[in-house]
């Protein structure tokens, strides 16, 4: 997992390989300090993500929520189609902004923030 502050309130997490109910924990953590840490806008890069399972998903909407309470906002960078089904089949797909690439959840922050 690698994190990348890109500006005083954006940050970039990173994940690589599998998150599951072993690793969810890291992320959590690592999410949780960038709220901390005064970070609003966060995106979670799953390009070199290969599996989520229901851990990581809570992990997610926990971060939302959080966000969301400080009027935050989470995007999601995902080309795996199998995380997509999973996003899809859980209905997440219409609770989280997801991207292609980073820079389009980049730019899907400044269009939320742009719109509220």
């Amino acid at each position: 997992m690698s994190q990348d502050a890109v500006d005083g309130t954006t940050q970039v997490v990173a994940v690589r390989g599998e998150i599951d109910l072993f690793t969810a924990p890291e992320l959590k953590t690592a999410l949780g300090e960038a709220i901390e840490g005064g970070k609003s806008r966060i995106v979670v890069d799953l390009e070199e993500t290969t599996f989520l399972d229901s851990t990581a998903l809570g992990v997610l909407i926990g971060t939302v929520k959080r966000l969301r309470s400080r009027d935050g906002r989470l995007t999601i960078v995902n080309v795996d189609q199998n995380i997509a089904k999973t996003f899809e089949i859980t209905g997440l797909d219409q609770i989280f902004t997801i991207r292609g690439s980073r820079d389009e959840a980049l730019a899907a922050l400044d269009e939320a923030e742009a719109s509220s």
